[in-house]
């Protein structure tokens, strides 16, 4: 058989199997996305009281339904809103840092990222006893701080995976050792507004918190997924990338940028909701398959993720639970496993 008679064949299988992995990952999205749309709808109707999805509809809608109105529109609508907005930002920002840094615990919450805004955010509730709008802008103006530290004394010719998440969590553990300090000095009352940063909750939650969430996804997710392609080439390494086109520096800067954007702002509006952004891009991975941009899918898991975790953490147990102790349950054995099928492996982090 002559190389021009296999050429066409193979050239015909190769085509197939990326139109099979397209496809796949289409379906998986789309999946992804009536599971979101489904659990969202869950957290509205169901609670202490379960409201039938004709009223709850027209809660949504603007329309005055007595009971409905408040419960629905007022308590339950913003804080499933937040949830869906902050889950999408630690989902794609997560996947953006372990994409580029080809490590997957090159996660925001475990290179000290949500460490920074947490501390911030602490010193100024405790020392300085501020609140609501100063607070979340101590909290983005910590978390940008911290990962211009983070990449300055990890960056040395280049950036290397490995060499900034052992940065970073020692730049975490130093801050979690700040927040255990300014704690101490917390006066009672200041107490449970400074957890509420240390765990990540959605209590009370109004559209005050959601609005600037929301506004920074509407701006830095269209950057990332303008940026996805060269993301993709990044996976292959510096050189490759720039072989093949990319502006390797000027793509890193934009997506640091706006990975660190979605952290920051989704971290000052429901605090450091444990293990989202790491658990969202390898759980993407597994189910879309090889190939294509992990950012959506990784948004919608991460969205899902907190949308679920809350609901249960609501009503599954005696007490009411903060969505990061629900997520932190799930995230922790996972990092356990990643570290030991690693070191099991002969391979370094």
């Amino acid at each position: 058989m002559s190389p021009l008679t296999v050429r066409p064949a193979a050239v015909e299988a190769v085509a197939r199997g990326r139109t099979r992995r397209a496809l796949r990952r289409r379906a998986v999205a789309l999946l992804l996305a009536v599971l979101v749309v489904a659990a969202f709808t869950v957290t509205l109707m169901a609670g202490r009281t379960v409201y039938p999805l004709g009223e709850v509809i027209r809660v949504v809608l603007g329309e005055e339904v007595p009971g409905a109105t408040f419960t629905v529109g007022r308590l339950r609508l913003p804080r499933a809103v937040l949830a869906v907005v902050a889950g999408f930002s630690f989902g794609m920002a997560g996947v953006t840092f372990q994409t580029m840094l080809r490590n997957p615990l090159a996660s925001p919450d475990v290179i000290g990222i949500s460490s920074g805004a947490s501390a911030g955010a602490a010193i100024a509730i405790v020392l300085f006893s501020l609140g609501g709008t100063q607070v979340s802008v101590i909290a983005v103006v910590s978390a940008l701080a911290v990962a211009l530290l983070v990449h300055t004394l990890a960056f040395k010719d280049g950036l290397a995976g490995t060499r900034l998440v052992l940065i970073g969590i020692g730049i975490a553990a130093m801050l979690d050792s700040v927040v255990a300090y300014v704690l101490s000095q917390a006066a009672e009352w200041d107490l449970q507004e400074a957890m509420r940063w240390l765990t990540g909750s959605l209590n009370g939650t109004t559209w005050t918190q959601t609005g600037p969430a929301a506004a920074a996804l509407a701006v830095f997710g269209p950057v990332l997924l303008a940026q996805a392609r060269n993301l993709s080439a990044l996976r292959l390494g510096d050189d490759t990338a720039a072989a093949l086109g990319v502006r390797v520096e000027r793509t890193r800067l934009l997506v640091i940028l706006a990975a660190v954007g979605l952290i920051a702002f989704a971290t000052a509006a429901a605090g450091p909701i444990a293990f989202v952004a790491f658990l969202s891009g390898p759980i993407a991975a597994r189910i879309t398959g090889p190939g294509g941009s992990p950012l959506v899918p990784a948004g919608l898991v991460g969205a899902l993720l907190v949308l679920v975790a809350d609901f249960t953490g609501q009503f599954a147990f005696d007490t009411r639970l903060p969505v990061g102790v629900v997520t932190g349950v799930l995230g922790a054995p996972y990092l356990i496993y990643l570290i030991v099928r690693t070191n099991r492996a002969g391979g370094s982090l």
